[in-house]
């Protein structure tokens, strides 16, 4: 047993016996430590619940209602279809976990969070989504177990556990499509602001949805030549899409699965923004040796997504991210050395893991292939 593991064990005796938690908490000088502790430990208790008063206030539309100005809860509760007495209650809850603030005269007005929340359609599109997971979340033993069958979100992802996800109809591929463009815009500013892509010719995004992240890049590289690989019925809507931003000429679609097709030639820069992480381990090297294999030798690979291990949003990986590509019975979150491990072992070497302003939302990881 190392000296940490001792101390440690030592630790855990002391946390965990009651009369030291008496003790800490009166005590001055580890007083603000213990209610602070306390404090994180209920916030886990209490986390489903806060996440419903975000679903219910996101379901009412209150931060779009409260954008036009502050209100107080008895003006509010007719347009909210709530009594006076509710709206109150759900409005005092929102204060306290900050989405809304207290004004004047008794009103109710955004707070921090709920602004930041109001600019970022993305992030509501995935409160409501949230739905979906908790459904698979009800009995977390079960999932852990594989008792559950095919999961919620299994039959939301179409193509996570369909035989042949090139054959699935556009009426299977649009919920999740629409869902994904909502939130990419966030991944597609933190990826712009790490990794400017005006030194390429011409890039090449697989798995790229309705093209959420070509038509950003498209802005920022007005002289890039832009190619998306989805599947056949997700493919077609980007191509609505770019026809739609009048990127045609620039712009081509081209439909398959990266589990069995080659990917189109000609790109110098190939883009995986939010799709490793939804794969298992031999898949994931699978589609980088596919990359490999598209990429010529001065070329190079983007990987985008949020990952494990990330300095202080270690959370939203090992358990929001573990935890939701569990229950959708595809992937898992990978730490940077992991990913680096992977691309080395799929041809591909000179890694570089650029800094994103939120790494929360995604890191950057670039590699060059492997020349021998």
């Amino acid at each position: 047993m190392t000296l940490r593991d001792r101390w440690l064990a030592l630790r855990d005796r002391l946390l965990s016996d009651p009369r030291f938690q008496s003790w800490a908490a009166a005590f001055p000088l580890t007083r603000p430590i213990a209610r602070a502790r306390a404090s994180e430990l209920f916030d886990l208790c209490g986390g489903f619940i806060y996440s419903q008063i975000l679903l219910a206030c996101v379901r009412l539309n209150l931060f779009e209602i409260l954008a036009d100005g502050p209100q107080s809860a008895a003006e509010l509760a007719p347009s909210l279809s709530l009594t006076p007495d509710r709206a109150e209650r759900l409005l005092e809850a929102a204060v306290a976990l900050r989405l809304l603030q207290k004004r004047s005269s008794g009103r109710y007005g955004l707070g921090p969070h709920g602004a930041a929340l109001l600019g970022n359609k993305g992030i509501a599109e995935m409160v409501e989504h949230h739905s979906i997971l908790y459904e698979d979340l009800r009995d977390p033993l079960a999932l852990l177990r594989g008792e559950l069958g095919e999961t919620a979100l299994q039959r939301y992802w179409a193509y996570a556990g369909a035989g042949d996800p090139a054959a699935e109809a556009a009426d299977r591929t649009t919920a999740y499509s629409d869902l994904m463009s909502a939130s990419q815009a966030m991944v597609a500013e933190e990826v712009l602001a790490a990794y400017p892509l005006k030194r390429h010719r011409c890039l090449l995004d697989v798995g790229g949805g309705q093209g959420t992240f070509l038509r950003a890049v498209a802005k920022q590289a007005p002289e890039l030549q832009l190619r998306l690989f989805d599947l056949p019925a997700v493919a077609a809507q980007a191509e609505e899409a770019f026809a739609a931003d009048g990127l045609s000429d620039r712009a081509a679609t081209f439909g398959g699965d990266f589990h069995r097709d080659a990917l189109p030639q000609g790109a110098d820069i190939i883009s995986l923004v939010r799709i490793l992480h939804d794969h298992d381990d031999a898949e994931a090297l699978a589609l980088l040796k596919t990359a490999r294999a598209a990429l010529p030798d001065h070329g190079t690979l983007l990987i985008a997504e949020p990952m494990a291990g990330t300095p202080g949003a270690a959370p939203s990986g090992a358990a929001y991210f573990g935890f939701y590509l569990l229950a959708m019975g595809s992937g898992r979150p990978r730490r940077p050395d992991e990913l680096i491990a992977m691309l080395e072992a799929a041809g591909f070497g000179q890694t570089r893991l650029l800094s994103t302003r939120r790494p929360l939302i995604a890191r950057v990881l670039v590699a060059r292939p492997q020349v021998a």
